[in-house]
């Protein structure tokens, strides 16, 4: 009998210990291959020689054997072992083929956690060994020497099968799982959390040799998506020829850098906070680029191989990052402030190194000045040369066949005087003329596989008030900057874009102020031929002259807006911007923190021009097209119906520009940091107080319009 006990113990049953599932049997029912929901072990109701005591006692002890069991159960099906036992061998005979849909349910983290509970099972089985040999040694052999034996394992069996009834109820894997048996951690029985934190360990283990092959080599290695670190759909149904097809052509590297990885919240531990995770995801993305240069980078940099150094990623430094993780995974316990100063000092290698591959090797910087001069209108000489050139062109609505292939004859003449041959970084700038809702494109050069171009004309970025208030059909004038890998990673689409509507608005506001001095140059020689022609009649000139006077104080108080905004928006913004952003260049070795000094400097620019704000953006719009207007009414020098529009374009003009002044020195725009040099800008438009006093007109007080007599030729 006691024999008979021991082998329940370890899941054998017989006539004294049955099975309540062999009942199933054999009436023809299929049991079911889940984890059972009660203990099934029972002693057969017709021994009638053992004492109700003794039963109570014997049946609560061969419950183990029913945990023993499910456990080895589970610990075989998760590790797959299942095929190299016999039918005849196992105590779990319908066991012994599993499903196949539970088969294919696969999972390396419930693998790990099986091979902690097979350790623990080990450490039952040895107890019931030697409690065997104390019995067969003992002349009178008791019951109680069975239960003092297995004592502790009442305590750690029942709340392990808990467990596994949970993970297969639940279909629980990866980090889910971490989670599961990190909450079971916390419990006031030493031995079972001794025996919960041993299980952890292990499934730490595949989550430590996850990282390694993600940090130090940017591998996902991942096949059942269990890790935090996931693949976007559309990547993971790649197989591997095509992603290293897509990586050896295409640069793979920079789209996953982009749209490649994300994290997945539903298997990120809670004990992993989010920073740490998004560190880890940022580490990875680094190696991966890091150690997939683009063919044509890998040529160039083999021509400078003693100036640049030898690797992007010395050797040494991927050691160094094995080992962090080595230290953590040898670890018997997981220390959360241990983990996170190591991931800390991983994200900061990648991150250095990235830094060193971007701005010191691709000349990040060079790039920055190009970009400042071409989209932010700082070589004014090239751009005034430009609209010199083209103002004959811009005065006819553009053709929409040859609009592009127009301007590229004034745009190659302004080039020709005013770029010197030395300038390296011109030769990336295209002018483009897109058609109406052509959206932004990324175009590959077919000699170059790693080099994208960026069209910077998205229409999704550009305020509807633009569209709306759109000076003319050139508006749309645009440039394009051809980058070069791995510059993709810094000057994203999104940020050539923010840079395109910045330009298409400097721009804009060039041309009107250059159309401002045209239209005052062209009238003055206007009225000086006409003086020269007409000197016998002295009174005729002089009442021509008195008669004008107040049109070219219109286009007095015209230029003097458009020139003041130029001045805040070149100097007070432009200028102050880019220094702040050469310091935090020159201190920062964090690859990762020059983006977001990057993304500060852009929007810093977008919100202190008042881009981003409707009201403003489309005063601005309206102001800047009725000063065009006027230049070319005033130039035509027509009859009646150009003196009363002219009145009209006046009166409008007034009210835009008092509205912009009112609306600019409020407190919630003056008194704020968005625009730290606003008031400046204020303070010289109204040096005189005249904005000021003619502001009352917005606040409904009715002022008398002033009247531009009828132009005589």
């Amino acid at each position: 009998m006691l024999h008979e006990l021991l082998l329940s113990l370890l899941g054998y049953t017989g006539d004294l210990i049955v099975d309540e599932r062999d009942r199933q049997l054999f009436v023809g029912l299929s049991p079911d291959n889940s984890v059972s929901n009660q203990c099934t072990f029972k002693l057969a109701s017709d021994i009638s020689f053992i004492e109700p005591s003794e039963r109570d006692i014997i049946e609560k002890t061969i419950a183990l054997g029913f945990y023993y069991r499910e456990l080895d159960r589970f610990a075989t099906k998760s590790r797959n072992l299942s095929w190299i036992r016999s039918g005849n061998e196992s105590p779990m005979p319908y066991t012994s083929v599993f499903p196949k849909e539970e088969m294919e349910n696969q999972s390396v983290y419930r693998r790990a956690i099986a091979n902690g509970i097979t350790e623990i099972l080990s450490v039952y089985r040895s107890a019931i060994l030697h409690m065997e040999q104390k019995l067969l040694s003992d002349h009178l052999p008791i019951l109680a020497t069975v239960t003092q034996g297995l004592n502790k394992f009442f305590v750690l069996l029942p709340p392990l099968y808990e467990l596994i009834q949970e993970i297969e109820r639940d279909g629980i894997c990866g980090g889910k799982l971490l989670n599961l048996l990190h909450k079971r951690c916390h419990c006031g029985v030493p031995e079972l959390q001794t025996c919960i934190q041993r299980l952890l360990w292990h499934g730490h283990q595949v989550m430590y040799n996850q990282l390694t092959s993600w940090v130090v080599y940017g591998i996902l290695h991942d096949q059942y998506g269990e890790f935090f670190i996931s693949e976007q759909e559309g990547n993971s149904d790649m197989n591997m020829t095509e992603k290293l097809t897509r990586m050896s052509v295409n640069d793979g590297s920079l789209s996953d850098w982009h749209l490649g990885f994300h994290i997945s919240s539903d298997m990120l531990p809670e004990y992993i906070p989010l920073h740490v995770a998004e560190s880890i995801l940022f580490a990875g993305k680094a190696i991966r680029v890091l150690r997939n240069p683009s063919s044509a980078f890998r040529s160039v940099d083999a021509r400078h191989k003693k100036l640049m150094g030898d690797e992007l990623l010395p050797q040494s430094e991927a050691d160094k990052i094995e080992m962090m993780l080595q230290n953590l995974k040898e670890s018997s316990e997981f220390h959360k402030r241990s983990f996170e100063g190591a991931v800390d000092s991983i994200r900061a290698i990648a991150a250095s190194h990235l830094w060193q591959l971007v701005v010191v090797r691709a000349d990040l910087n060079g790039h920055l000045k190009a970009i400042k001069d071409y989209f932010l209108l700082a070589k004014g000489d090239f751009f005034q040369s430009f609209l010199e050139e083209s103002r004959q062109l811009m005065r006819l609505p553009p053709r929409q066949s040859t609009a592009e292939a127009d301007l590229l004859v004034p745009f190659r003449l302004a080039v020709t005087k005013t770029i010197n041959d030395d300038d390296k970084f011109f030769s990336r700038v295209k002018l483009r003329m897109p058609a109406s809702g052509t959206k932004t494109s990324i175009k590959s050069s077919k000699s170059e596989a790693s080099k994208l171009k960026y069209t910077d004309n998205d229409s999704n970025l550009l305020s509807d008030s633009s569209v709306e208030m759109s000076l003319d059909g050139w508006d749309g004038i645009a440039l394009e900057y051809s980058i070069d890998w791995p510059l993709q990673l810094f000057f994203t689409q999104e940020v050539l874009s923010r840079y395109g509507r910045i330009f298409q608005y400097l721009l804009r506001l060039k041309r009107t102020q250059m159309e401002l001095e045209k239209s005052w140059e062209s009238v003055m020689q206007q009225d000086h031929s006409n003086f020269s022609k007409r000197r016998v009649n002295g009174s005729t000139s002089q009442q021509r002259r008195q008669c004008f006077r107040p049109m070219w104080r219109v286009r007095e108080h015209m230029a003097f807006l458009i020139r003041n905004l130029q001045f805040y928006i070149q100097v007070d913004v432009i200028e102050s911007q880019w220094n702040v952003l050469q310091t935090h260049i020159e201190e920062s070795r964090d690859f990762a923190e020059l983006v977001d000094f990057h993304q500060e400097y852009l929007s810093a620019l977008i919100s202190q021009s008042f881009l981003d704000i409707g009201s403003v953006s489309r005063i601005l719009d309206g102001i800047m097209k009725l000063c065009l207007q006027f230049c070319w009414k005033i130039e035509n020098q027509e009859t009646n119906a150009s003196t009363i529009e002219l009145e009209r374009i006046t009166e409008e003009f007034n009210k835009k520009s008092n509205s912009l002044y009112t609306i600019l020195r409020s407190s919630r725009l003056a008194g704020s940091q968005r625009a730290p040099f606003l008031r400046r800008f204020l303070l010289r438009l109204n040096f005189n107080s005249y904005f000021e006093q003619t502001a009352q007109g917005v606040m409904n007080v009715v002022r008398p319009r002033q009247t531009i007599p009828v132009l005589q030729r």
